[in-house]
């Protein structure tokens, strides 16, 4: 959506560049709140049983610094190649990209109940997958009516290849620990937790942003958890570390364009396109802007586990 409206304004170069950048930046930051909001997330909740509305409470506050900090560091950063006026009236009218208004509304319903049953079904111990699967359900069901949206073709194009991804990746991770690689990363995470808990925090962060970045977030973002699992802290501590290391595994992929498969997917989607990215590129501009947002969140996160213990 975001390609074909950058086309449709006639944006070009740098503007196309920087636009592309930043809705790819955001989306990433904007991805903490909540435990469902990425598969990073997902994971983490799962192995050390955070509950939806625990796991929204630390984390919602935190995502609000996290995407304050990106839009003005996207804006200094990118300041000079984003123009002040565009032609708005070239746009198509939204509500022609509507084809089947029964769908588009109940989709809105889904949702807003979906989410609501996250919030309040959770106490009773139902998963979330149990939760979206439902509402998933009903709308394909509506979707379906009238064969308006083309569920058949939905289905077959969901990026099924990513589940067995991340189910591969676990087991390799899963035998890397067991063949005692993840023994001197333990060891790094353990001085961390010796150190307090600002220590932790950025060192955990830090640690599982460059992880994340070098060779892929669900390998960084797993091995980090294990790693985590293995080390002796307080409480709050080891708090701390869950979160910061979903945060570096958020995070920093950014830097990279091998930091998570999205990326890949993204850049793919961006050279079909006509619009192609070099590494080189991408590399300077990732990490620009990712380590002074990855800092600031960390720190808000701190503030937080401190402001609710």
């Amino acid at each position: 959506m975001v390609i074909e409206i950058l086309l449709a304004l006639g944006f070009s170069g740098a503007s196309l560049f920087a636009f592309v950048m930043s809705a790819g930046f955001i989306a990433d930051a904007a991805s903490l709140p909540l435990s469902i909001s990425n598969l990073v997330n997902i994971l983490s909740a799962d192995y050390f049983g955070i509950g939806f509305r625990r796991y929204a409470a630390v984390m919602m506050p935190v995502n609000a610094i996290a995407i304050i900090t990106s839009l003005i560091v996207l804006w200094l950063y990118f300041k000079k190649d984003i123009p002040s006026r565009y032609p708005v009236n070239d746009l198509p009218y939204p509500a022609t990209g509507i084809r089947d208004r029964l769908t588009f509304h109940t989709g809105w319903v889904v949702l807003l109940l979906t989410l609501a049953g996250f919030f309040t079904l959770g106490r009773y111990a139902i998963p979330t997958s149990v939760i979206a699967g439902t509402g998933a359900v009903v709308l394909l069901v509506v979707a379906g009516r009238n064969h308006i949206v083309g569920t058949r073709q939905l289905l077959r194009r969901a990026p099924w290849n990513v589940v067995f991804f991340s189910m591969g990746m676990y087991l390799i991770v899963l035998a890397l620990r067991n063949a005692g690689l993840t023994l001197w990363l333990s060891n790094l995470f353990q001085l961390f937790a010796d150190s307090g808990l600002w220590i932790a925090t950025l060192g955990t962060g830090i640690t599982a942003a460059f992880l994340s970045s070098v060779t892929n977030n669900l390998p960084g973002v797993l091995l980090g958890m294990l790693s985590i699992q293995d080390s002796h802290a307080p409480d709050l501590v080891h708090q701390a570390m869950i979160y910061a290391n979903i945060i570096g595994s958020d995070l920093g992929p950014k830097i990279t364009p091998i930091g998570s498969l999205a990326t890949l997917l993204w850049l793919h989607v961006l050279a079909r396109r006509g619009i192609k990215i070099g590494w080189g590129a991408y590399f300077r501009t990732g990490i620009a802007i990712t380590l002074p947002v990855l800092l600031a969140t960390l720190v808000a996160l701190s503030l937080r586990l401190q402001f609710i213990s």
